[in-house]
């Protein structure tokens, strides 16, 4: 069984398609048709079902993916742990929340990129959910995401603590003027895609305003975000520290939440290793002053 079998098909079953898996591997289309062609006939039962909408993995397919997602992380860290003589170098890629990429990240990626020119830093955004499995497939080596995480082969360090508000356009002054001034159902729920924590805590707050039934309304970036609320297309919920900048605030309002709600903890999460590689102890050492291992 080939090791670079095996990376393919992992990478088709996280992106769910073939030209989204050679576009990343840097293949071509017909590569990565031959691999999984390959690797089904050695297993010798189908790995994928084939639909217009991509790809999903057959039953065989489900019960081979760890295992192959291990192998793959395995041969990763072992090639960066032979490279690592102890000094930050090399490539490391990480991945954001786009909230946190766009507020805390710009100061804290300049700091780690003075102190570790050496490193070649990658940075990928994507919800909560797609973040921790990239990292636990080896795909990143660390990632930025919304607490709390719990999983065996994962650790934690806190790394910023956020307050979340509920965001409307400008003439909403109050949640009771909201509340009073639209349907039954409530507003439109302005979300990132499924697996953002945020999105879950917003259809939270929703259901204890009685909007279980609101509209949900999916959006790829936090600038497309915030003008559809300055727009009265929906509310949503994000970072006061996203919403609060000059520029952003003159054109939306924001509400504060109990603090239920309100608290949510940003965490830097890496896999579970024999070996600490150096870029990423390097980047844990920029973190804000007193980061905390949650998850042991």
């Amino acid at each position: 069984m080939e090791l670079t079998d095996l990376l393919t098909f992992s990478t088709v079953a996280r992106l769910g398609g073939i030209t989204k898996a050679a576009d990343e591997l840097n293949t071509v289309q017909s590569n990565v048709t031959q691999r999984i062609k390959a690797l089904e006939a050695e297993i010798g039962t189908a790995l994928f079902e084939r639909h217009s909408r991509g790809m999903s993995l057959t039953g065989a397919g489900r019960r081979l993916l760890p295992y192959a997602q291990r192998m793959a992380a395995l041969s990763r860290e072992a090639v960066l742990a032979a490279r690592d003589d102890g000094e930050p170098k090399g490539p490391l890629s990480i991945g954001s929340m786009e909230t946190t990429a766009a507020v805390r990240l710009p100061t804290l990626l300049a700091e780690f990129h003075r102190r570790y020119p050496a490193v070649r830093l990658t940075l990928r955004t994507a919800p909560t959910t797609d973040l921790v499995a990239a990292v636990l497939d080896g795909s990143l080596d660390g990632a930025f995401v919304a607490g709390p995480i719990e999983h065996a082969e994962l650790m934690a360090t806190a790394a910023f603590t956020e307050e979340l508000v509920l965001v409307t356009a400008q003439h909403w002054k109050s949640l009771a003027a909201l509340r009073a001034g639209t349907p039954e159902s409530g507003p439109t729920a302005l979300v990132f895609r499924t697996g953002c924590t945020y999105r879950q805590r917003l259809e939270q707050v929703f259901t204890e305003f009685g909007w279980p039934s609101a509209a949900r309304f999916e959006l790829g970036t936090l600038d497309g975000m915030v003008g559809c609320v300055a727009a009265d297309m929906g509310v949503t919920l994000l970072p006061r520290a996203v919403v609060a900048r000059d520029h952003v605030q003159r054109d939306i309002h924001i509400h504060k939440l109990d603090p239920q709600h309100a608290r949510v903890e940003t965490l830097f999460i890496q896999r579970r290793t024999s070996h600490q590689y150096s870029a990423l102890r390097g980047l844990a050492a920029c973190l804000p002053g007193d980061d905390r291992v949650i998850a042991a």
